[in-house]
């Protein structure tokens, strides 16, 4: 198995508050993370060469190549998000991590993130 090692800023964020935004109304929040993941998260990560690594029920990790790029999306989904009307705030933070990806005998590509602790709360 072959496996490739590189540097790569990493970043996390999820909703603030998630839980007390499903007790209120959860047909609603989902249905505003839908849409708030379509119109911006979506664009905004392929606009600046990131690559969505996972996601969760009210998070995810992106990866990028360039620690700038990870910053620069993280600045813009933050003033963007600010401007609408959405009932949700992300919390974010990046890092600077080893990355390994490895072939699986699948033919599917997995990849391992090493981030430590996140070093920068947007």
């Amino acid at each position: 198995m072959t496996v490739t090692r590189r540097l790569a800023a990493i970043l996390a964020a999820d909703v603030a508050g998630y839980s007390r935004l499903i007790g209120a109304d959860e047909s609603g929040t989902l249905e505003r993370l839908r849409v708030l993941r379509r119109e911006l998260l979506d664009p905004k990560i392929a606009e600046h060469r990131g690559r969505l690594v996972k996601t969760t029920g009210d998070g995810f990790l992106v990866e990028f190549g360039s620690v700038v790029d990870a910053l620069r999306c993280a600045a813009e989904v933050q003033r963007e998000m600010a401007g609408r009307d959405a009932g949700i705030r992300l919390s974010a933070a990046s890092n600077i991590a080893s990355a390994s990806t490895w072939a699986t005998s699948s033919s599917k590509t997995a990849t391992s993130l090493a981030t430590g602790s996140m070093s920068r709360r947007a």
